[in-house]
């Protein structure tokens, strides 16, 4: 492997001006920059990332930590933090925790202050806020994303989203359309990570005057299958139930797959509403009527925010809340059969 001063000697040049035309410092002629860059690919060289993070003590690498890497959403939230990451001149670690916290807790012990300078969470990353203020307080730099409670402040810098107000956007479309009896299936306890979208279905009604019914809510896990099982239960006891709200699209998906099974035509006899805005809802079919969320914003936001913390200036604001929610009406929803 050849080492910067190999490439120095071949171009005539000292080590500090090959590590300034590499990083694009300080100031070097243009014949002098394009004979380093030549050297560089003459010699097949490559910067020692972890000897530059020990020489400067900090790291070009931000870390990400996800709950679950087979929701499509966390895939695409990556890959928009990863483009805001580059554009930095940035590199992205991510790590899957699997909604097991122990498992975050070790990442953030081994990597966040050694291979990454700061860490960002995508909606907690599994793990409780008390396990990331403790993180926070002794030093490493910490943004959580996709927060769901703009109302509530977590105690550690974030970017958020009014997840009440997605509910209550969902809802509402369906009465809009002339539904009264709408189940719903959270894909969270009541109380937990989807519970702003839960009080925002149930605002909705309470808006309208329709009555919320309990027995037309039901629980399950944030995945196809649950939300195939729990719509094929629910839809079973409530026949008369003629739209659905779903609180995020990956059950959704499972939702419409059960209404075929249990032959209930999507969305003649059947309304399918949800939240999120992954690329699959709209690849669905029938495609699925769902609140898109500001993904791309949020991951770009919060990798801005993570660079201001590590740079030891004030954040923008302890809490950024991006407003935009845009209610993408598809073939899943229409008005209920006479």
């Amino acid at each position: 492997m050849s080492t910067i001063k190999q490439v120095a000697v071949l171009a005539g040049v000292t080590p500090t001006t090959v590590t300034n035309v590499l990083r694009g410092r300080g100031r070097v002629s243009e014949a002098t920059r394009q004979r380093v860059l030549a050297a560089v690919a003459e010699q097949g060289y490559r910067p020692n990332l972890n000897a530059r993070a020990l020489v400067e003590r900090k790291s070009p690498t931000l870390a990400l930590m996800l709950s679950c890497i087979t929701n499509p959403f966390y895939p695409e939230f990556s890959l928009h933090a990863h483009l805001a990451t580059r554009r930095c001149g940035r590199f992205l670690l991510v790590c899957n925790t699997d909604y097991e916290s122990d498992g975050g807790v070790q990442f953030l012990e081994e990597v966040a202050g050694s291979l990454c300078d700061g860490v960002l969470v995508a909606n907690r990353g599994g793990l409780d806020i008390d396990q990331l203020i403790a993180m926070q307080a002794r030093g490493i730099s910490v943004v959580i994303s996709c927060w769901e409670s703009p109302e509530r402040h977590p105690g550690i810098a974030c970017v958020a989203f009014d997840a009440k107000r997605a509910g209550e956007m969902a809802t509402e479309h369906l009465i809009a359309l002339g539904h009264q009896h709408i189940g719903a299936i959270i894909a969270s306890p009541l109380a937990g990570i989807h519970g702003g979208r839960y009080q925002g279905y149930l605002a909705a009604l309470n808006h309208a005057g329709l009555m919320a019914d309990s027995r037309y809510t039901t629980v399950c896990v944030d995945s196809f299958a649950s939300g195939y099982e729990a719509a094929r239960s629910l839809l079973t006891q409530h026949p008369e139930i003629s739209a659905l709200f779903v609180s995020n699209d990956l059950p959704a998906l499972g939702v419409l797959d059960a209404a075929a099974d249990l032959q209930i035509v999507v969305p003649q006899k059947l309304s399918v509403v949800s939240i999120t805005g992954i690329e699959l809802a709209g690849q669905s079919r029938p495609s699925l009527t769902t609140v898109a969320i500001p993904t791309a914003e949020m991951a770009a936001r919060s990798i801005e925010l993570l660079l201001e913390m590590i740079a030891d200036t004030p954040p923008s604001a302890p809490m950024i809340c991006i407003p935009s929610l845009t209610l993408m009406a598809r073939q899943s929803t229409s008005r209920p059969a006479e």
